[in-house]
């Protein structure tokens, strides 16, 4: 297997002098093509901000981040932007759907930032929407869906780019137990596919669906296995 995420002592620094505040203390980690892997930290471990540097929404104070080969650790924001769209695909725990938009429009929302046209992209997202078992509720708006129908066509939308990596922020955060295990086997489904999955969760119930659990503690790494 190949690497997708290689992570090598990164160090994430807030605030200067005397309101300096180490949020990453030197964290390495490696996640393989096809791994399902869950990062778990209580409030403060440096959970978010690890992620915020995994999503390309943030780079490293010290420390290389290479993601699929290439080295996004010193990146201007620009560049991090089309990382983010050819490589990333993200998972909210809100959601983040367009209430005014139909299921095939949210999902088809990044192939218009891509220049694609109209009818590739009504295709494409209804192939997307077929993949999650939405297939019907391609014309629905958000609020003609349930809980877990809406974070389906979250997760059709973050995977329409085909990414390298799908990160999923605490998916099952705004759902019930049995929406969230659905969801979950949902993730499961397309792990067995070939997806790379890096979810953040809570709940460790929903962490044993994957392969490998992170736990971070006070910016540092406290387990890996």
């Amino acid at each position: 297997m190949s690497e997708i995420i290689n992570i090598s002592n990164v160090r994430k620094t807030f605030g200067f002098g005397d309101n300096e505040f180490h949020a990453l203390k030197g964290v390495s980690l490696q996640v393989q093509k096809n791994e399902f892997v869950a990062l778990m930290g209580s409030s403060g471990s440096g959970k978010s901000t690890l992620m915020n540097i995994i999503s390309c929404l943030d780079t490293p104070t010290e420390g290389s981040y290479f993601l699929n080969g290439q080295d996004v650790s010193c990146m201007n924001d620009d560049d991090l932007a089309l990382v983010r769209n050819n490589e990333i695909g993200i998972v909210f725990q809100t959601f983040n759907l367009l209430n005014k938009k139909s299921a095939w429009e949210n999902v088809a929302l990044p192939l218009v930032y891509a220049n694609i046209n109209k009818d590739e992209r009504f295709e494409r997202a209804l192939a997307m929407l077929d993949k999650v078992g939405l297939k019907s509720k391609a014309e629905s708006k958000p609020s003609q869906m349930s809980g877990g129908q809406i974070q389906r066509v979250a997760v059709a939308r973050a995977l329409i780019n085909n990414p390298s990596l799908l990160l999923a922020d605490e998916p099952t955060g705004n759902l019930d137990s049995t929406t969230s295990y659905e969801i979950m086997d949902l993730f499961t489904e397309l792990h067995q596919q070939g997806n790379t999955i890096l979810m953040v969760t809570h709940e460790d119930d929903i962490a044993n669906y994957t392969q490998r659990i992170i736990r971070l503690q006070d910016g540092l790494i406290l387990t890996n296995n």
